[in-house]
């Protein structure tokens, strides 16, 4: 586009009288459009490995886990997402045999997912392409990350994130 969008709705919000709204009306708006862009990038890497950001999370998480197996529920937990996502995630994960859900040793009620040698190496795959394709080169230089990450902390943090 020849202009910025989000500038020119921050200048009408404020002609309608909604001034006091307009700069944060910018962030959320311009803080959306950036996770679309970024969130296209990831799925354009991921795509070829048959990975949804959501699935990749999974796979990297039980990746980085010390035995390479977790209960769902402490998936959820650590994803910070409803647990029917993360069946709906494993459900795919499993059919694709990246992981395998077995019985916990001593409780009953646990179901445990495990990480298999596929899926061991798709994320380990995926990731290569992800740290060369979108997190070493995020579209900001190393400041402006920085200064990102800080107040994206604050913001998550204030929304009681963490």
């Amino acid at each position: 586009m020849p202009f910025d969008p989000v500038a020119e709705a921050r200048r009408l919000w404020s002609e309608q009288g909604w001034g006091a709204a307009a700069p944060g009306m910018a962030a959320v708006t311009s803080l959306m459009r950036a996770q679309q862009i970024v969130q296209a990038r990831v799925e354009e890497v991921l795509r070829p490995f048959g990975l949804t950001f959501a699935r990749y999370e999974v796979l990297m998480l039980l990746r980085l886990s010390r035995r390479g197996t977790l209960p769902m529920a402490r998936i959820g937990e650590r994803l910070q997402v409803h647990p029917a996502s993360v069946t709906n995630a494993v459900d795919r994960l499993e059919g694709q045999g990246f992981v395998r859900r077995a019985p916990h040793p001593t409780d009953r009620r646990t179901t445990l997912v495990e990480l298999t040698d596929d899926g061991r190496a798709v994320a380990g795959k995926a990731t290569e392409e992800l740290n060369a394709s979108v997190f070493a080169e995020p579209g900001l230089g190393p400041q402006d990350v920085e200064r990102l990450v800080d107040v994206l902390t604050e913001l998550r943090r204030e929304a009681g994130d963490f």
